[in-house]
This record gives structure tokens, C-alpha cells and sequence, in this order.
């Protein structure tokens, strides 16, 4: 089912848990995702980003996101990832999508807000959540490049942030890495715990790819809602077709399902530990 309105993130922060967002290139990532939902019974947000759209079509793959996600016996929200793009954005509220992020960090903290104040409204009135970011993370979103984490948020700046911009999810900058890096991603938790606190909105984690299960669930303890994962998609997919492709020939079917199997073995893996797992250890402290 269509998960419309901010209910996703803010009933996981209210049980302690969180969902996660996998970003979405092809057909098989969304149905990958999709069957994790199912086999988990957990809700899931399929996202994707400027760049996804580059090698087919927005309206192409959004439609077969939305398509899925209304098919879906769970929750399933249909995300715009890092859109610095008002047209954009206009466009993905026209198509249909359960949420957006506008993506502001590269600029000056006034222009920033500026720019999420108008998003917002326009959001509003379509009756879409709205996730902004407030200090760029280092990396790229589509690819692992190896470097190292950023300047982290301010958790004032933070606050004085969401109060003037109405934005419903914030997504700081607490130590990760867009991708995987050559050296280990450490969360400052401290920091997480009193964004959260000050804000008092749910959190989003990017850049959580590459990192293990007990940070993964000492962030939704500090304050995370929302979990974005791309990176070990993106490996589980292309290090499958590496494996197989030799000794399928060319059945492009078989290739398929074999990459989905793959892909949904992640993506089952972190919503049992974001959707379940992370409740249990919550109330266990």
C-alpha cells in the first residue's frame, strides 16, 4: 500500500525502530526491495535521485515505484532523494510521491532555509512529508569514493533550522560517508541524541551503508527514523552479474531473478534489524 503523510517515520520513532530507504536504479532494485517488505512485513521507502532518473526516465521509474508500492500488503513510500531542484520537486509532487528531500547543505544557512521554506509550503498543500539536510556529508550518492567524513551539524544551528523551516525530517551531518570508505565510520551518537532532542523531529541517516548492526541500532536508539542504504544494493547487484554472468549465457531472465534474490537478502537483513531488532535493544537500555 501507498504510505502517504509523515505516519512512517513518526510511528517507527515512536516504537524505537526505523525505516529504511533504499535507493532505487532499475525494475529489479524495486522489486528486490518490495519482496523484502513482503517476506519482513515491515514498511519500506523506495527513493531515488536525480541521478537515477539519468539512464531511464523520471515518469519511467516513477511510475514503477508507485505502481509497487500500491501492489505492496505493507506500507511502501515512494521518496525524492537530494533533489536541489524546485522543478523537480513540483514534478515528483505532480507524479504521486509520498515524500521529498530538499537537499540545501551546499548553501548558506539563510539560503538554506529559504530554499526548504518554500519546498515546504509547496509540499504541504500536496500533503507530502518533507526531509531537508543541514551539513553536507562527504561522498557521492551513487558511487563510493573513499573519503573521509565532513564538518559535522551544529545541534543549535540544528534547531534554529527545523523552527524556521517547518521540515519534518532532518538529516545531519554525524560522522558518515555517502558509500563505502577506506577507513571506519564512526556516528557521534552524543551529537545525534541532542539534534534529536533540540529538533525534536525524527532523524534521517545517510551514508549508512558499511555500517554494522550495533551502530545501526545505537542510531535509531539516538534518535534515527529513517535509515538510507545504497551502497550494499548496489554491491549485492553488480558483484551477483560479476559471479553469474559467466555461466548463464544469455538468458536475461535468469540473470534477474538472481540479482532480485540477492538485492531483497539485503534488504530483508536491514529492515529485520531497523524494524524489529532495534525496538528489542531500545527497550532492553
Amino acid at each position: 500500500m501507498l504510505a502517504r503523510g509523515p505516519a512512517l517515520v513518526l510511528a517507527a520513532r515512536a516504537a524505537g525502530r526505523a525505516v529504511p530507504a533504499f535507493t532505487i536504479y532499475t525494475l529489479e532494485s524495486i522489486r528486490a526491495v518490495c519482496d523484502a517488505a513482503e517476506r519482513t512485513g515491515l514498511p519500506v521507502i523506495l527513493q531515488a535521485g536525480s541521478s537515477s532518473y539519468r539512464e531511464t526516465s523520471r515518469s519511467m521509474l516513477a511510475a514503477a515505484a508507485l505502481a509497487a508500492a500500491r501492489d505492496a500488503s505493507v506500507p511502501v513510500g515512494v521518496h525524492l532523494d537530494h533533489s536541489t531542484d524546485l522543478e523537480e520537486i513540483r514534478d515528483c509532487l505532480a507524479l504521486g510521491y509520498t515524500s521529498v528531500m530538499v537537499d540545501g547543505s551546499h548553501l548558506p544557512f539563510a539560503e538554506n532555509v529559504a530554499f526548504t521554506r518554500a519546498v515546504v509550503a509547496q509540499a504541504q498543500d500536496a500533503g507530502v512529508w518533507v526531509e531537508a539536510e543541514l551539513g553536507a556529508l562527504a561522498g557521492d550518492e551513487d558511487a563510493s569514493t573513499g573519503v573521509a567524513s565532513g564538518e559535522l551539524t551544529d545541534p543549535a544551528q540544528a534547531a534554529e533550522f527545523v523552527d524556521r523551516t517547518g521540515v519534518d525530517v532532518l538529516a545531519a551531518a554525524v560522522g558518515t560517508v555517502h558509500g563505502f570508505t577506506t577507513s571506519p565510520v564512526h556516528v557521534d551518537l552524543e551529537r545525534l541524541e541532542m539534534i534529536a532532542k533540540l529538533t525534536g523531529v525524527p532523524q534521517a541517516l545517510h551514508g549508512a551503508s558499511g555500517l554494522s548492526n550495533a551502530d545501526l541500532t545505537a542510531a535509531v536508539n539516538a534518535g534515527i527514523a529513517k535509515v538510507n542504504i545504497n551502497a550494499e544494493l548496489r554491491r549485492a547487484y553488480l558483484s551477483t552479474l560479476a559471479a553469474e554472468l559467466p555461466s548463464v549465457g544469455d538468458d536475461v531472465r535468469v540473470l534477474q531473478r538472481k540479482v532480485i534474490t540477492a538485492m531483497a537478502e539485503v534488504a530483508a537483513e536491514k529492515l529485520t534489524v531497523l524494524g524489529g531488532h532495534a525496538a528489542k535493544r531500545r527497550d532492553d537500555r
